[in-house]
């Protein structure tokens, strides 16, 4: 009997043939596990492509490719594609224009729990966000898990990658947008104005937002703590600061 746990699911792409394929089709992959000490021809060409497209690869354990492609022929290389093609920064501005509302984006600086961003996705497609914007590297993805925790409401969110965060604060903030920063030691949001074009930035769960990107932010903002824990979890925070601005809007 299959163990359920190790079944693929379905943005796990397995074998070679499939994975070029999938590479050749334009298709949104977002990273690429290959067996260490792989070199057959085949697979280097494939490695090639991803490097050229900028996907991340990353050299694991055959034990995890049989346990990830959940018994099926890998052939040493597994992929993980998007279950949900990605938007442009362009889309989501395009959308805000099209609503005729100032925009209303979340910016997430590495958050990396996929839970974490599903839950953020539901919210935000609840709360009136145009769009969400994550980097290339070091974040969760659109993956399955994503798609799930969303509770279908991935398929009504422009989810946005760049390459580089700090850059992107730099270009929306020239276009009118003002940045708030979640962070401790900052404004209470309660007094904080999200009525116009804004974006709130969400760190990673542990570390918190990045300092360049921090310094980047017009204004850093903070939820009260009154217990022994002095943060939130990412999602529970986004939703709360995310409302906030809804009543502003």
């Amino acid at each position: 009997m299959n163990d359920k746990n190790s079944e693929p699911k379905p943005d796990v792409i397995s074998g070679r043939n499939p994975v070029s394929e999938a590479l050749r089709s334009n298709r949104p992959i977002d990273k690429i596990l290959v067996a260490r000490g792989e070199k057959s021809g085949a697979v280097v060409g494939i490695l090639a492509k991803a490097k050229n497209k900028m996907i991340p690869v990353k050299e694991v354990d055959r034990a995890k490719l049989d346990y990830i492609s959940g018994g099926t022929t890998h052939q040493g290389i597994v992929a993980f594609a998007a279950v949900k093609d990605y938007s442009t920064v362009e889309d989501i501005f395009d959308f805000a224009q099209s609503k005729n509302e100032p925009p209303f984006i979340i910016i997430l600086d590495e958050l990396e729990d996929p839970h974490n961003l599903g839950a953020i996705i539901r919210t935000a497609e609840c709360a009136g966000v145009h769009g969400i914007i994550i980097p290339k590297r070091r974040s969760a993805t659109l993956s399955y898990s994503v798609g799930k925790a969303s509770a279908g409401a991935i398929e009504y969110m422009r989810v946005a990658r760049v390459s580089n965060i700090s850059a992107l604060i730099d270009d929306i903030k020239k276009r009118g947008v003002w940045v708030f920063g979640a962070d401790m030691d900052g404004t209470d949001y309660s007094e904080c104005d999200f009525s116009g074009a804004c974006a709130i930035v969400i760190g990673n769960e542990g570390k918190g937002i990045s300092r360049l990107v921090r310094e980047k932010c017009d204004v850093i903002v903070s939820l009260p703590m009154k217990g022994k824990i002095n943060s939130l979890n990412a999602s529970v925070a986004a939703g709360i600061l995310m409302y906030s601005a809804m009543k502003d809007r």
